[in-house]
């Protein structure tokens, strides 16, 4: 179960989506308490990253430990040391590779076993036959037995209802304490069912007031460039603030948003021009940093930014089509001066990237006609 526990990492220029949970690795006849980072693209972090199939081999070996020996030492760094007396361990290696793939899929939007399971249960629910009871069965049992309780999302009935309609009448759940299955058992299993299917469908008419969730595209990387002249076709080149599209702002024309930027910042009203002026954008941030930065800047920035960025794309059609063919995705702007503008391989606030999304909405907007010119 994901929860809470959100958390990523950056793969060719994508932010793959992934969770932890904690686990212990066994070095020697140690055992360090650490963190298992568990990623959508099906790689797991676990002081190195693995498949899943290699995960199952660490298993297999104890490197990542499920049983704890009595005696045994183990530390969580820079907490604190101990020795287990007692253990008691609730996973065994087949339990966390299961709910590792269960974690996943969850990650991908993919139904996971539990989603399979009641996906099978419905399909019983509709046509009643022992083959299709036996089916359901089958994936009931699938669900890792850690999870089974959670399957119905109702922490009264927990899994109840679920492992006695599987299991039928006169027969047995997979838990012994429950007995042999009465078809009074049986009747009040599929009361729940029917009771639930009736809530699931009035909760179904509930449409969100924007619409449904959609998925994402694939995160964009726009990568460090240094553009002297502008080429046919830039592509994403052409996302980069410094890219030579020359705009106007207020009456004076400059040769690309990050030397109007820079130019801007400056105190000194007789040094803009010669920002404005510079070969290249990296020559104008170079005089900028020489120069008094006007008062206030940092949180007028932004504002600054936008304003330019809309100029851009106003004034340049072909670079807002390119902007715009980068759908909704995550924009990954790359800035190795600046941890306010860059992602900077997650360290960074990204702004450049976030102003970027923000002027491809309005862009979108005034197409649709949601906006006025």
């Amino acid at each position: 179960m994901i929860g809470n526990r959100i958390t990523h990492r950056t793969a060719d220029g994508v932010r793959i989506p992934g969770t932890w949970r904690h686990a212990f690795i066994r070095n020697g006849d140690h055992h360090f308490l650490t963190d298992l980072f568990i990623y959508a693209d099906g790689l797991v972090d676990c002081w190195e990253l693995v498949t899943v199939e290699e995960f199952e081999e660490k298993l297999r070996t104890g490197w990542v430990a499920t049983s704890l020996p009595e005696g045994g030492k183990a530390s969580a760094d820079q907490l604190a040391e101990w020795t287990f007396s007692e253990p008691q361990s609730w996973l065994t290696p087949e339990l966390l590779v299961a709910e590792v793939r269960d974690t996943i899929d969850q990650l991908n939007g993919r139904p996971d076993s539990t989603g399979r399971c009641l996906a099978a249960v419905e399909a019983f629910l509709a046509d009643r036959t022992e083959q299709n009871r036996a089916v359901a069965r089958a994936a009931f049992l699938a669900v890792p037995e850690s999870r089974r309780r959670y399957a119905l999302g109702d922490m009264d009935s927990k899994d109840r209802p679920l492992r006695i309609l599987v299991a039928g009448p006169g027969n047995r759940t997979y838990l012994s304490f429950d007995g042999t299955v009465t078809q009074e058992d049986y009747d009040s299993a599929l009361a729940y069912f029917e009771q639930r299917a009736r809530w699931r469908a009035k909760r179904a008419t509930r449409v969100p007031a924007d619409g449904p969730a959609t998925s994402h595209a694939s995160a964009v990387k726009l990568y460090h460039s240094f553009p002297k002249e502008p080429v046919d076709g830039p592509g994403k080149l052409g996302l980069r603030h410094d890219y030579p599209a020359p705009i106007t702002v207020a009456g004076t024309d400059y040769p690309s948003a990050a030397q109007a930027y820079w130019a801007l910042s400056v105190a000194e009203p007789e040094t803009r021009p010669v920002i404005a002026a510079a070969e290249t954008a990296a020559a104008a941030r170079t005089l900028a940093d020489a120069a008094l930065r006007r008062e206030d800047w940092e949180h007028a920035r932004t504002a600054v930014m936008t304003h330019l960025l809309r100029a851009k794309y106003d004034q340049h059609p072909e670079l807002a089509e390119i902007l715009l063919a980068t759908d909704d995705a995550t924009l990954i702007y790359d800035d190795m001066n600046s941890t306010f503008w860059g992602d900077n391989a997650g360290q960074g606030r990204n702004w450049s990237g976030r102003l970027l999304e923000l002027v491809r909405s309005e862009l979108r907007a005034r197409r649709a006609g949601i906006l006025g010119v």
